[in-house]
């Protein structure tokens, strides 16, 4: 499974592209919005640091003008993906764009309807979001399983973000049901890195072998 981190935060990009994990970026209008600095700047510096795909959303609400922003967006690497919100214009616009081999990534899919449109439309990556189901007491991971059942039923090119991860074990689901990818947020990450045993375990080693050298 593939790990792209969830973040417009070039030094967390930064940081987690230094573990040697990463496959690329998401982003959004809210995540953009907190580094309170160019789009198109910050699109393109973080595509100088992950060779990978890195999504880019659009802002208009109409096919044609959701088209010609990503037309500008494309050009500024050849790896950014364009992300469209799961409405008629953006399949429109998928569409399009599909045909242009501009890469799409469709998000904000809350059923697998919506998955099997953003499917046929031609879009490269879907976006089923787990957590916010999970914040209202629904099971966000069943959704992917549903999207998963699918997509292996059928010869769609699409692959499976799952997004809106809240915890580890939203990862650890999603790789066992045969996800293509999870985008991450960066604190979850951190969280993956970490287990009581492990600490423990060192502790002893550094431990014993100060014991080991003192002798």
């Amino acid at each position: 499974m593939k790990i792209f981190i969830d973040t417009a935060n070039i030094d967390k990009i930064r940081e987690v592209n230094t573990w040697g994990i990463l496959d690329g970026v998401t982003t959004n209008p809210s995540l953009v919005a907190r580094e309170n600095t160019d789009f198109k700047t910050l699109v393109s510096e973080i595509c100088k640091i992950v060779d990978g795909p890195i999504s880019a959303e659009v802002m208009s609400t109409q096919a044609a003008d959701m088209v010609a922003e990503a037309r500008k967006l494309a050009k500024i690497h050849k790896n950014v993906v364009i992300k469209v919100p799961m409405t008629e214009e953006g399949l429109k616009a998928t569409k399009t764009l599909a045909s242009e081999g501009i890469p799409v990534n469709m998000t904000l899919i809350f059923s697998a309807a919506q998955a099997i449109l953003a499917c046929k439309a031609g879009a490269r990556y879907i976006s089923p979001f787990v957590g916010r189901f999970d914040d209202i007491g629904e099971e966000g991971m069943n959704l992917i399983a549903e999207i998963m059942d699918i997509l292996d039923a059928y010869e769609f090119d699409a692959e499976v973000i799952v997004a809106s991860v809240r915890h580890p074990i939203h990862v650890t689901q999603a790789a066992r049901m045969g996800a293509h990818i999870a985008t991450i947020p960066y604190e979850v990450l951190k969280k993956m890195l970490h287990h009581p045993l492990t600490d423990i375990g060192i502790k002893r080693f550094q431990d014993d072998w100060a014991k080991m050298s003192k002798e």
